[in-house]
């Protein structure tokens, strides 16, 4: 999406010490005239999984950066992030729909209940821990539907304000009789979708390491295309709790996922990530701001 222009989007124009956000409309004034300005969204994933994600949020928030979020309402410690987004209403939320569980001896179920979508649960009455698992179980797509109604409702209830939903592991699209679902459920509650507007999405330092996650960040905002693009982040803090988690799905060490997850919240809060920024003039925006500009009636499934 080129020749955007970055009306009622945040600016970020970072001073040299210590970095300060001007938003609003004297930010877009500054740039008017300019064409095919480059467009940032930070989205976190995975908010509400754990206190350690929590307690990350929290210091990204702390920040000032522009921030979109999506929370997993499915899970254990969404209420905790609930009362910490309600302290913030500048930021964007959406809706992480969640229909895996995947990691060991940490497991979560569907919010409409196991004995409602039985087709979603293991034996055990948790979700399946990846998309492939799911599908083999020949899910039932009334459950399906049950059960993201069930996800969207629960948000909706908490008294946040939802702008936009995305896709936990990508499975609530990645197969198209789930994805013609998800855009309908989309319709009905009035809501984006996450990479309907033509946003490039990317999340480079998701596979470097730790220390290496910040030098990744530079790379991507230097290669940043004019139009809107999207940084998918994962962020917690590294402990015990984060530390106890493994991945069923990978073979890596036990204590990697919670290592990466501080890396990314370290680069991120780093003067290197907001150095990189105003150093390409990058104008930082929110997903709610991207669907108020463009209008929900200009979301199109992306190509391929």
């Amino acid at each position: 999406m080129h020749g955007l222009r970055p009306l009622g989007l945040y600016s970020c124009l970072l001073l040299a010490s210590s970095p300060t956000f001007v938003f609003g409309q004297a930010a877009a004034t500054a740039r008017a005239g300019t064409p095919d300005p480059v467009s940032l969204i930070i989205r976190t994933d995975d908010v509400g999984m754990s206190h350690s994600v929590n307690m990350a949020l929290q210091r990204l928030i702390d920040t000032g950066l522009p921030l979109s979020v999506s929370v997993m309402f499915a899970c254990p410690w969404y209420q905790e992030a609930v009362q910490i987004l309600k302290q913030h209403p500048q930021v964007t939320v959406g809706i992480h729909l969640t229909l895996n569980s995947e990691w060991k001896n940490y497991r979560w179920g569907p919010v409409s209940g196991r004995e409602a979508v039985p087709t979603l649960v293991d034996a055990d009455g948790y979700f399946f821990p990846s998309s492939e698992a799911l599908y083999r179980n020949h899910p039932d797509l009334r459950e399906i539907d049950k059960e993201l109604r069930a996800q969207i409702d629960r948000a909706i209830h908490s008294g946040l304000k939802i702008d936009y939903v995305d896709y936990h592991m990508g499975t609530a699209i990645r197969y198209p009789e789930f994805r013609e679902l998800t855009e309908r459920l989309a319709r009905e509650y009035a809501l984006g979708m996450m990479g309907y507007f033509g946003e490039t999405i990317d999340n480079p330092q998701y596979w470097a390491s730790p220390e290496r996650k910040a030098d990744s960040l530079v790379v991507m905002i230097d290669r940043l295309r004019p139009g809107v693009n999207v940084v998918v982040t994962h962020v917690g803090i590294d402990g015990p709790e984060l530390g106890a988690l493994e991945d069923m799905n990978t073979d890596h060490p036990l204590s990697e996922m919670s290592k990466n997850r501080q890396g990314e919240l370290d680069a991120l809060t780093s003067t290197r990530f907001t150095g990189a920024l105003k150093a390409r003039n990058v104008v930082l925006m929110t997903f709610r701001e991207l669907v108020a500009r463009e209008g929900l009636k200009a979301m199109r499934r992306p190509a391929g």
